[in-house]
Protein backbone atom coordinates (compact mmCIF):
# COMPACT_ATOMS: atom_id res chain seq x y z
CA UNK A 1 0.00 0.00 0.00
CA UNK A 2 1.18 3.80 -0.80
CA UNK A 3 2.65 5.45 2.14
CA UNK A 4 0.19 8.47 0.78
CA UNK A 5 -2.96 6.24 1.14
CA UNK A 6 -2.17 5.25 5.03
CA UNK A 7 -3.58 7.72 7.59
CA UNK A 8 -2.23 7.23 10.81
CA UNK A 9 -4.22 8.99 13.62
CA UNK A 10 -2.70 9.33 17.19
CA UNK A 11 -6.02 9.15 19.81
CA UNK A 12 -5.45 10.59 23.54
CA UNK A 13 -3.86 7.70 25.12
CA UNK A 14 -2.63 6.83 28.22
CA UNK A 15 1.52 6.54 29.14
CA UNK A 16 3.74 4.44 26.83
CA UNK A 17 6.86 4.74 29.51
CA UNK A 18 8.68 2.78 26.41
CA UNK A 19 6.12 0.37 26.36
CA UNK A 20 4.66 1.81 22.87
CA UNK A 21 8.01 2.35 21.58
CA UNK A 22 7.59 -1.08 19.26
CA UNK A 23 5.01 -3.00 17.61
CA UNK A 24 3.33 -5.31 19.39
CA UNK A 25 -0.35 -5.38 18.11
CA UNK A 26 -0.35 -2.60 15.53
CA UNK A 27 0.52 -4.59 12.73
CA UNK A 28 -2.20 -7.57 13.88
CA UNK A 29 -4.87 -5.29 14.52
CA UNK A 30 -3.65 -3.50 10.63
CA UNK A 31 -3.91 -6.96 9.22
CA UNK A 32 -7.57 -8.17 10.58
CA UNK A 33 -8.52 -4.49 10.03
CA UNK A 34 -7.77 -4.62 6.13
CA UNK A 35 -9.40 -8.13 5.77
CA UNK A 36 -12.88 -7.57 7.78
CA UNK A 37 -13.14 -3.94 6.34
CA UNK A 38 -14.06 -3.08 10.01
CA UNK A 39 -12.72 -1.75 12.89
CA UNK A 40 -10.31 -4.08 14.96
CA UNK A 41 -9.41 -3.54 18.46
CA UNK A 42 -7.03 -6.12 20.44
CA UNK A 43 -6.55 -5.97 24.14
CA UNK A 44 -4.45 -7.49 26.29
CA UNK A 45 -5.30 -9.64 29.46
CA UNK A 46 -3.51 -8.36 32.21
CA UNK A 47 -1.67 -11.67 32.52
CA UNK A 48 -0.89 -11.11 28.98
CA UNK A 49 0.19 -7.67 29.48
CA UNK A 50 3.02 -9.55 31.57
CA UNK A 51 4.70 -11.72 29.40
CA UNK A 52 3.46 -11.29 26.25
CA UNK A 53 4.86 -7.19 26.22
CA UNK A 54 7.91 -5.76 27.67
CA UNK A 55 9.74 -5.52 31.12
CA UNK A 56 12.91 -3.87 31.95
CA UNK A 57 15.84 -5.89 31.44
CA UNK A 58 17.29 -7.77 34.37
CA UNK A 59 20.98 -7.30 34.64
CA UNK A 60 23.68 -8.58 36.64
CA UNK A 61 26.58 -5.73 37.44
CA UNK A 62 29.65 -5.59 38.36
CA UNK A 63 31.55 -2.66 39.34
CA UNK A 64 34.90 -1.39 41.02
CA UNK A 65 36.31 2.07 41.93
CA UNK A 66 39.74 3.35 42.43
CA UNK A 67 39.54 6.35 44.81
CA UNK A 68 42.43 8.16 46.77
CA UNK A 69 42.42 8.46 50.26
CA UNK A 70 41.20 12.46 50.57
CA UNK A 71 38.39 10.77 48.33
CA UNK A 72 39.53 11.55 44.69
CA UNK A 73 37.61 9.22 42.32
CA UNK A 74 40.48 8.04 40.02
CA UNK A 75 38.97 5.11 37.71
CA UNK A 76 35.78 3.31 37.83
CA UNK A 77 35.06 -0.09 35.83
CA UNK A 78 31.72 -1.22 35.08
CA UNK A 79 30.32 -4.62 33.59
CA UNK A 80 27.00 -5.97 32.46
CA UNK A 81 25.26 -8.96 32.19
CA UNK A 82 21.99 -8.24 30.66
CA UNK A 83 18.86 -11.00 29.54
CA UNK A 84 16.80 -9.52 26.97
CA UNK A 85 14.47 -12.72 26.82
CA UNK A 86 13.50 -14.56 23.66
CA UNK A 87 14.40 -11.44 21.34
CA UNK A 88 16.64 -8.84 21.01
CA UNK A 89 14.32 -5.69 21.87
CA UNK A 90 16.53 -2.47 22.17
CA UNK A 91 18.92 -5.04 23.92
CA UNK A 92 22.45 -2.98 22.81
CA UNK A 93 21.10 0.47 23.74
CA UNK A 94 19.64 0.00 26.91
CA UNK A 95 22.81 -1.92 28.02
CA UNK A 96 25.03 0.93 26.16
CA UNK A 97 23.12 3.40 28.47
CA UNK A 98 23.89 1.73 31.38
CA UNK A 99 27.35 2.67 31.02
CA UNK A 100 27.13 5.71 28.88
CA UNK A 101 24.67 7.68 30.65
CA UNK A 102 25.77 6.73 34.45
CA UNK A 103 29.93 6.42 34.74
CA UNK A 104 30.45 10.23 33.30
CA UNK A 105 28.72 11.33 36.87
CA UNK A 106 31.99 11.19 37.79
CA UNK A 107 35.03 12.69 37.12
CA UNK A 108 37.57 9.55 36.95
CA UNK A 109 40.08 9.90 34.50
CA UNK A 110 40.31 6.16 33.06
CA UNK A 111 36.99 4.20 32.66
CA UNK A 112 36.07 0.99 31.38
CA UNK A 113 32.78 -0.39 30.37
CA UNK A 114 31.60 -4.15 29.15
CA UNK A 115 28.29 -5.52 28.19
CA UNK A 116 27.08 -8.81 27.28
CA UNK A 117 23.43 -9.38 26.29
CA UNK A 118 22.09 -13.00 26.31
CA UNK A 119 18.95 -14.61 25.12
CA UNK A 120 16.78 -16.17 27.35
CA UNK A 121 13.62 -18.55 27.24
CA UNK A 122 11.75 -15.42 29.22
CA UNK A 123 9.72 -12.42 28.65
CA UNK A 124 11.04 -10.01 25.90
CA UNK A 125 12.86 -7.39 27.49
CA UNK A 126 12.96 -3.94 25.98
CA UNK A 127 12.61 -0.01 26.62
CA UNK A 128 11.17 1.35 29.91
CA UNK A 129 11.28 4.72 31.78
CA UNK A 130 15.40 5.49 32.24
CA UNK A 131 16.52 2.92 29.46
CA UNK A 132 19.37 1.03 31.46
CA UNK A 133 20.26 3.69 33.91
CA UNK A 134 18.27 2.57 36.92
CA UNK A 135 20.11 -0.25 36.97
CA UNK A 136 23.31 1.38 36.67
CA UNK A 137 22.90 3.85 38.97
CA UNK A 138 21.68 1.65 41.78
CA UNK A 139 25.06 -0.34 41.55
CA UNK A 140 27.47 3.33 41.37
CA UNK A 141 25.53 5.06 44.21
CA UNK A 142 25.80 2.25 46.25
CA UNK A 143 28.92 1.68 45.48
CA UNK A 144 29.64 5.44 45.84
CA UNK A 145 27.98 5.11 49.30
CA UNK A 146 30.27 2.57 50.36
CA UNK A 147 33.35 4.03 49.85
CA UNK A 148 32.26 7.22 51.59
CA UNK A 149 31.46 5.25 54.55
CA UNK A 150 34.65 2.84 54.46
CA UNK A 151 36.41 6.53 53.87
CA UNK A 152 34.72 8.56 56.42
CA UNK A 153 33.37 11.15 54.50
CA UNK A 154 30.06 12.12 54.32
CA UNK A 155 28.52 11.04 51.17
CA UNK A 156 26.91 14.39 50.33
CA UNK A 157 30.18 15.99 50.22
CA UNK A 158 32.01 13.11 48.61
CA UNK A 159 29.54 13.78 45.37
CA UNK A 160 30.56 16.92 45.60
CA UNK A 161 34.12 16.45 45.50
CA UNK A 162 33.84 14.22 42.11
CA UNK A 163 30.61 15.01 40.13
CA UNK A 164 30.92 16.22 36.97
CA UNK A 165 30.77 19.98 36.37
CA UNK A 166 29.57 22.47 34.28
CA UNK A 167 32.30 22.73 30.95
CA UNK A 168 33.43 19.52 31.52
CA UNK A 169 33.16 17.01 28.93
CA UNK A 170 31.97 13.34 28.74
CA UNK A 171 34.29 11.38 27.28
CA UNK A 172 33.00 8.34 27.24
CA UNK A 173 29.98 9.56 25.10
CA UNK A 174 32.47 10.15 22.30
CA UNK A 175 34.23 6.24 22.76
CA UNK A 176 30.27 5.02 22.37
CA UNK A 177 29.85 6.85 19.39
CA UNK A 178 27.42 9.48 20.22
CA UNK A 179 27.25 12.70 19.39
CA UNK A 180 28.22 14.75 16.24
CA UNK A 181 31.81 13.14 14.57
CA UNK A 182 32.75 11.37 18.46
CA UNK A 183 32.86 14.52 19.74
CA UNK A 184 32.32 14.05 23.49
CA UNK A 185 29.13 15.65 25.08
CA UNK A 186 29.99 18.95 26.18
CA UNK A 187 28.45 19.88 30.08
CA UNK A 188 26.68 23.28 28.83
CA UNK A 189 24.58 23.55 31.83
CA UNK A 190 24.52 21.76 35.66
CA UNK A 191 22.28 22.49 38.55
CA UNK A 192 23.76 19.64 40.31
CA UNK A 193 25.49 21.30 42.95
CA UNK A 194 22.67 23.18 44.42
CA UNK A 195 20.42 20.06 43.77
CA UNK A 196 22.65 18.57 46.26
CA UNK A 197 22.13 21.39 48.67
CA UNK A 198 18.41 21.88 48.66
CA UNK A 199 18.08 18.05 48.78
CA UNK A 200 19.94 17.62 51.39
CA UNK A 201 18.27 20.99 53.41
CA UNK A 202 14.53 19.54 52.52
CA UNK A 203 15.81 16.13 54.15
CA UNK A 204 17.47 17.29 57.35
CA UNK A 205 20.34 15.59 56.38
CA UNK A 206 22.81 17.45 58.44
CA UNK A 207 21.19 16.08 61.52
CA UNK A 208 19.68 13.18 60.71
CA UNK A 209 22.76 11.41 58.99
CA UNK A 210 24.70 11.79 62.26
CA UNK A 211 21.93 10.65 64.44
CA UNK A 212 22.06 7.38 66.43
CA UNK A 213 19.64 4.36 66.06
CA UNK A 214 16.85 4.39 67.79
CA UNK A 215 16.84 2.42 70.89
CA UNK A 216 13.72 0.18 69.41
CA UNK A 217 13.03 -2.24 66.83
CA UNK A 218 11.94 0.98 64.48
CA UNK A 219 15.09 2.14 62.78
CA UNK A 220 15.67 5.07 60.94
CA UNK A 221 18.04 5.83 58.27
CA UNK A 222 18.49 8.66 55.56
CA UNK A 223 20.65 7.89 52.05
CA UNK A 224 21.02 9.75 49.05
CA UNK A 225 21.99 9.28 45.27
CA UNK A 226 22.57 11.46 42.55
CA UNK A 227 21.97 10.80 38.50
CA UNK A 228 22.25 12.16 35.55
CA UNK A 229 20.48 11.39 31.88
CA UNK A 230 19.80 13.07 28.15
CA UNK A 231 17.82 14.79 26.53
CA UNK A 232 17.14 12.75 23.08
CA UNK A 233 19.48 10.63 21.21
CA UNK A 234 22.38 13.06 19.59
CA UNK A 235 22.60 13.15 15.87
CA UNK A 236 19.46 10.99 15.50
CA UNK A 237 16.21 12.34 16.84
CA UNK A 238 14.74 15.50 14.88
CA UNK A 239 11.39 16.84 14.46
CA UNK A 240 9.34 18.96 12.18
CA UNK A 241 6.73 21.71 12.82
CA UNK A 242 4.00 23.95 10.57
CA UNK A 243 2.36 27.48 11.89
CA UNK A 244 -0.20 28.96 10.30
CA UNK A 245 -1.84 32.35 11.32
CA UNK A 246 -5.71 32.31 11.18
CA UNK A 247 -7.79 35.46 10.53
CA UNK A 248 -8.58 36.25 14.29
CA UNK A 249 -5.21 36.14 14.86
CA UNK A 250 -4.55 33.12 16.36
CA UNK A 251 -2.21 30.49 15.15
CA UNK A 252 -2.34 26.55 14.11
CA UNK A 253 0.59 24.45 15.30
CA UNK A 254 0.86 21.10 13.25
CA UNK A 255 3.57 18.36 15.26
CA UNK A 256 4.36 15.22 14.55
CA UNK A 257 4.69 14.76 18.63
CA UNK A 258 3.17 12.53 19.96
CA UNK A 259 1.61 13.67 23.77
CA UNK A 260 1.14 10.12 25.38
CA UNK A 261 0.10 11.88 28.59
CA UNK A 262 3.57 14.02 28.59
CA UNK A 263 1.44 17.25 28.41
CA UNK A 264 3.34 17.79 25.64
CA UNK A 265 0.40 19.12 23.79
CA UNK A 266 0.68 22.16 26.17
CA UNK A 267 4.42 22.56 26.19
CA UNK A 268 4.70 22.84 22.65
CA UNK A 269 2.00 24.82 22.61
CA UNK A 270 3.74 27.25 25.13
CA UNK A 271 6.71 27.59 23.24
CA UNK A 272 5.25 28.35 20.32
CA UNK A 273 3.20 31.39 22.22
CA UNK A 274 6.06 32.99 24.11
CA UNK A 275 7.83 32.97 20.51
CA UNK A 276 4.87 35.06 18.86
CA UNK A 277 4.18 37.02 21.63
CA UNK A 278 0.40 35.41 22.07
CA UNK A 279 -1.53 33.96 24.90
CA UNK A 280 -2.15 30.59 25.42
CA UNK A 281 -4.94 30.37 23.99
CA UNK A 282 -4.45 31.67 20.75
CA UNK A 283 -2.49 28.38 19.54
CA UNK A 284 -4.65 25.79 18.35
CA UNK A 285 -2.31 22.77 18.19
CA UNK A 286 -2.73 19.11 15.87
CA UNK A 287 -0.04 16.39 16.72
CA UNK A 288 0.33 13.33 15.42
CA UNK A 289 -1.84 12.47 12.49
CA UNK A 290 -0.09 11.74 9.38
CA UNK A 291 -2.03 13.33 7.00
CA UNK A 292 -1.84 16.81 8.69
CA UNK A 293 1.42 17.06 10.77
CA UNK A 294 4.81 17.15 9.82
CA UNK A 295 7.17 14.48 10.20
CA UNK A 296 8.81 13.53 14.08
CA UNK A 297 10.93 10.45 14.95
CA UNK A 298 9.01 9.37 18.08
CA UNK A 299 8.30 10.46 21.92
CA UNK A 300 10.82 8.39 23.54
CA UNK A 301 14.39 9.60 24.88
CA UNK A 302 13.06 12.29 26.74
CA UNK A 303 13.44 14.27 23.73
CA UNK A 304 10.16 15.97 23.15
CA UNK A 305 10.63 19.12 25.24
CA UNK A 306 14.06 19.51 23.50
CA UNK A 307 14.06 18.06 20.11
CA UNK A 308 10.23 19.36 19.08
CA UNK A 309 10.27 22.04 20.81
CA UNK A 310 13.15 23.23 18.85
CA UNK A 311 11.48 22.58 15.79
CA UNK A 312 8.27 24.41 17.12
CA UNK A 313 10.49 27.14 18.15
CA UNK A 314 12.59 27.60 14.85
CA UNK A 315 8.81 27.50 13.37
CA UNK A 316 7.77 30.31 15.25
CA UNK A 317 10.59 32.33 15.08
CA UNK A 318 10.08 32.68 11.55
CA UNK A 319 6.08 32.85 11.15
CA UNK A 320 7.25 36.45 13.88
CA UNK A 321 9.10 37.53 11.11
CA UNK A 322 6.71 37.48 8.26
CA UNK A 323 4.55 39.02 11.07
CA UNK A 324 5.97 42.03 11.97
CA UNK A 325 7.24 42.61 8.33
CA UNK A 326 3.43 42.73 7.95
CA UNK A 327 3.08 45.27 10.82
CA UNK A 328 5.77 47.36 9.78
CA UNK A 329 3.99 48.19 6.42
CA UNK A 330 0.84 48.89 8.50
CA UNK A 331 2.40 51.07 11.05
CA UNK A 332 4.92 52.28 8.75
CA UNK A 333 7.96 51.51 11.13
CA UNK A 334 11.03 49.85 10.60
CA UNK A 335 11.01 45.98 11.74
CA UNK A 336 13.96 46.37 14.22
CA UNK A 337 11.56 48.90 15.68
CA UNK A 338 8.93 46.90 16.67
CA UNK A 339 7.99 44.00 18.71
CA UNK A 340 5.53 40.80 19.73
CA UNK A 341 3.60 40.96 23.12
CA UNK A 342 0.00 40.75 24.24
CA UNK A 343 -1.39 39.12 21.31
CA UNK A 344 -0.33 42.51 19.17
CA UNK A 345 2.78 44.27 17.41
CA UNK A 346 4.01 47.11 18.78
CA UNK A 347 5.93 49.76 18.27
CA UNK A 348 9.69 50.14 20.90
CA UNK A 349 10.45 53.56 21.69
CA UNK A 350 8.45 56.89 22.69
CA UNK A 351 6.27 57.08 20.13
CA UNK A 352 3.45 54.13 21.04
CA UNK A 353 1.41 52.50 17.76
CA UNK A 354 0.49 49.01 17.71
CA UNK A 355 -1.69 46.70 15.26
CA UNK A 356 -3.09 43.51 16.94
CA UNK A 357 -2.80 40.25 15.97
CA UNK A 358 -6.18 40.15 13.98
CA UNK A 359 -5.86 43.27 12.48
CA UNK A 360 -2.56 41.68 10.83
CA UNK A 361 -3.94 38.55 9.95
CA UNK A 362 -6.85 40.23 8.11
CA UNK A 363 -4.21 42.87 6.39
CA UNK A 364 -1.91 40.27 5.64
CA UNK A 365 -4.67 37.95 4.02
CA UNK A 366 -7.13 40.58 2.43
CA UNK A 367 -4.92 43.61 1.84
CA UNK A 368 -1.66 41.69 0.60
CA UNK A 369 -3.02 38.62 -0.08
CA UNK A 370 -0.66 36.58 1.61
CA UNK A 371 -1.01 33.91 4.09
CA UNK A 372 1.60 33.79 6.95
CA UNK A 373 2.55 30.90 7.93
CA UNK A 374 6.04 28.50 7.68
CA UNK A 375 7.69 25.43 9.48
CA UNK A 376 11.02 24.40 10.41
CA UNK A 377 13.17 20.72 11.44
CA UNK A 378 15.33 20.93 14.12
CA UNK A 379 17.97 17.94 15.55
CA UNK A 380 21.02 18.69 17.83
CA UNK A 381 24.49 17.07 17.52
CA UNK A 382 24.35 16.77 21.37
CA UNK A 383 22.43 15.63 24.09
CA UNK A 384 22.26 17.76 27.31
CA UNK A 385 22.60 16.04 30.61
CA UNK A 386 19.44 16.88 33.17
CA UNK A 387 21.18 16.35 36.51
CA UNK A 388 19.11 14.72 39.53
CA UNK A 389 19.84 14.46 43.48
CA UNK A 390 17.77 12.35 45.37
CA UNK A 391 17.19 11.93 49.32
CA UNK A 392 15.21 8.89 51.06
CA UNK A 393 14.72 8.99 54.68
CA UNK A 394 12.92 5.24 55.62
CA UNK A 395 12.13 3.21 58.87
CA UNK A 396 13.14 -0.39 59.16
CA UNK A 397 10.80 -2.69 61.21
CA UNK A 398 13.66 -5.11 62.65
CA UNK A 399 10.86 -7.56 64.10
CA UNK A 400 9.14 -7.95 60.59
CA UNK A 401 11.43 -6.74 57.66
CA UNK A 402 8.91 -4.13 56.59
CA UNK A 403 11.22 -0.66 55.05
CA UNK A 404 8.54 2.15 55.27
CA UNK A 405 9.24 5.35 52.86
CA UNK A 406 8.59 8.44 55.14
CA UNK A 407 10.22 11.06 52.81
CA UNK A 408 11.77 11.36 49.67
CA UNK A 409 13.15 14.90 48.10
CA UNK A 410 14.10 14.77 45.16
CA UNK A 411 16.10 18.01 43.08
CA UNK A 412 16.05 17.91 39.61
CA UNK A 413 17.93 20.08 37.21
CA UNK A 414 15.98 20.46 33.61
CA UNK A 415 16.89 23.42 32.52
CA UNK A 416 14.39 25.81 32.33
CA UNK A 417 10.91 24.19 33.12
CA UNK A 418 8.54 25.50 30.60
CA UNK A 419 5.77 24.23 32.61
CA UNK A 420 6.65 23.56 36.27
CA UNK A 421 3.26 22.09 37.46
CA UNK A 422 3.83 19.38 34.83
CA UNK A 423 7.43 19.15 35.52
CA UNK A 424 6.73 18.42 39.17
CA UNK A 425 4.44 16.14 38.30
CA UNK A 426 6.59 14.14 35.82
CA UNK A 427 9.34 13.85 38.96
CA UNK A 428 6.44 12.89 41.03
CA UNK A 429 5.60 10.09 38.56
CA UNK A 430 8.97 9.00 38.45
CA UNK A 431 9.73 8.69 42.13
CA UNK A 432 6.67 6.19 42.49
CA UNK A 433 8.07 3.79 40.08
CA UNK A 434 11.21 4.32 41.36
CA UNK A 435 9.60 3.24 44.77
CA UNK A 436 8.20 0.22 43.19
CA UNK A 437 11.13 -0.64 41.49
CA UNK A 438 13.21 -0.51 44.60
CA UNK A 439 11.02 -2.39 46.89
CA UNK A 440 8.35 -4.51 45.36
CA UNK A 441 8.23 -5.13 41.89
CA UNK A 442 9.70 -8.33 40.99
CA UNK A 443 8.44 -10.60 37.83
CA UNK A 444 8.77 -13.95 39.54
CA UNK A 445 9.22 -16.48 37.02
CA UNK A 446 9.44 -20.35 36.70
CA UNK A 447 11.71 -22.86 35.54
CA UNK A 448 10.36 -22.52 31.74
CA UNK A 449 10.57 -18.65 32.22
CA UNK A 450 6.88 -17.65 32.75
CA UNK A 451 5.30 -15.31 35.11
CA UNK A 452 4.37 -16.25 38.08
CA UNK A 453 2.63 -13.10 39.59
CA UNK A 454 0.83 -11.89 36.62
CA UNK A 455 -1.94 -9.88 38.50
CA UNK A 456 -1.73 -6.61 40.35
CA UNK A 457 -2.38 -8.71 43.67
CA UNK A 458 0.78 -10.62 43.72
CA UNK A 459 2.69 -7.57 41.53
CA UNK A 460 2.79 -4.97 43.69
CA UNK A 461 2.79 -1.13 42.53
CA UNK A 462 3.14 1.76 44.07
CA UNK A 463 -0.66 3.33 44.51
CA UNK A 464 -1.51 6.56 45.88
CA UNK A 465 -2.22 5.28 49.83
CA UNK A 466 1.66 4.03 49.93
CA UNK A 467 3.24 7.04 48.90
CA UNK A 468 5.64 8.27 51.28
CA UNK A 469 5.47 12.94 51.73
CA UNK A 470 7.66 14.01 48.46
CA UNK A 471 9.31 17.08 48.16
CA UNK A 472 10.15 17.79 44.75
CA UNK A 473 12.38 21.02 44.00
CA UNK A 474 13.18 22.59 40.22
CA UNK A 475 17.02 23.74 40.14
CA UNK A 476 16.84 25.85 36.96
CA UNK A 477 19.41 26.36 34.61
CA UNK A 478 19.73 27.82 31.04
CA UNK A 479 20.75 25.22 28.57
CA UNK A 480 21.88 26.65 25.29
CA UNK A 481 20.71 23.57 23.10
CA UNK A 482 17.00 23.52 24.40
CA UNK A 483 14.25 26.36 23.42
CA UNK A 484 14.23 28.46 26.10
CA UNK A 485 16.96 26.89 28.09
CA UNK A 486 14.75 23.47 28.68
CA UNK A 487 16.38 19.67 28.50
CA UNK A 488 14.91 16.67 29.41
CA UNK A 489 13.25 15.84 33.15
CA UNK A 490 10.80 12.73 32.92
CA UNK A 491 13.40 9.97 33.07
CA UNK A 492 16.22 11.16 35.48
CA UNK A 493 14.38 11.63 38.91
CA UNK A 494 13.34 7.40 38.41
CA UNK A 495 16.83 6.45 38.59
CA UNK A 496 17.73 7.69 42.43
CA UNK A 497 15.19 6.45 44.62
CA UNK A 498 16.49 2.60 44.47
CA UNK A 499 20.35 3.24 45.81
CA UNK A 500 18.79 6.06 48.02
CA UNK A 501 16.45 4.19 49.79
CA UNK A 502 18.88 0.95 50.09
CA UNK A 503 22.04 3.41 51.04
CA UNK A 504 18.84 4.23 53.45
CA UNK A 505 18.04 1.33 55.28
CA UNK A 506 22.50 0.84 55.51
CA UNK A 507 22.19 3.94 57.59
CA UNK A 508 19.33 2.48 59.70
CA UNK A 509 20.49 -0.88 60.40
CA UNK A 510 23.68 -1.48 59.18
CA UNK A 511 23.13 -4.04 56.34
CA UNK A 512 23.97 -3.34 52.60
CA UNK A 513 21.94 -4.95 49.48
CA UNK A 514 23.06 -5.39 45.94
CA UNK A 515 19.54 -7.17 44.77
CA UNK A 516 16.36 -5.26 44.01
CA UNK A 517 13.66 -5.40 45.36
CA UNK A 518 14.62 -4.83 49.16
CA UNK A 519 11.76 -7.33 50.43
CA UNK A 520 10.73 -7.78 53.95
CA UNK A 521 12.11 -11.29 53.93
CA UNK A 522 15.00 -10.12 52.63
CA UNK A 523 15.39 -7.48 55.35
CA UNK A 524 14.99 -10.36 58.09
CA UNK A 525 17.22 -12.54 56.53
CA UNK A 526 19.97 -9.90 56.60
CA UNK A 527 19.40 -8.80 60.15
CA UNK A 528 19.32 -12.74 61.23
CA UNK A 529 22.97 -13.23 58.65
CA UNK A 530 24.81 -10.12 60.76
CA UNK A 531 23.57 -11.58 63.96
CA UNK A 532 25.19 -14.62 63.56
CA UNK A 533 27.96 -13.00 62.05
CA UNK A 534 28.27 -10.98 65.28
CA UNK A 535 27.68 -13.94 67.83
CA UNK A 536 30.89 -16.06 65.65
CA UNK A 537 32.74 -13.18 66.47
CA UNK A 538 32.04 -12.27 70.28
CA UNK A 539 33.11 -16.56 70.62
Amino acid sequence: IPVSRIHVIKPRIGGGFGGKQEMLLEDICGALALAARRPVKIEYTREEEFYMARTRHPQILRMKMGVKRDGTILASQLTVVATTGAYGSHSTTVQGNTGSKVLPLYRAEHMRFECHVVYTNTPVAGAFRGYGCPQGFFAQETLVDEIANELGIDPVEFHRQNVIRLGDTDRLSAQLGEGKEGLPRLVRSCGLPECLDRAAAAIGWTSKHKALPAASHLKRGVGMACTMQGSGIAGIDWASAFLKMNEDGSFFLQTGAADLGTGADTVLAQIAAETLGVSLDKIVITSGDTDTTPFDVGAYASSTTIISGGAVKKAAEKVREQVLRMAAKMLDTPVEKLACGDNRVSTVGESKKSATMTEIALHSMYKEKTQIMDGASHFNTDSPPPFCATFAEVEVDTQTGKVRVLHMATAVDPGTAINPAQAEGQVEGAVAQGLGYALTEELVLDGAGRPMNANFLDYKIFGAKDMPKLTTILVETDEPLGPYGAKSISEVPINGPAPAIANAIFHAIGVRFRKLPVRPEDVLRALREKETVADDQCV
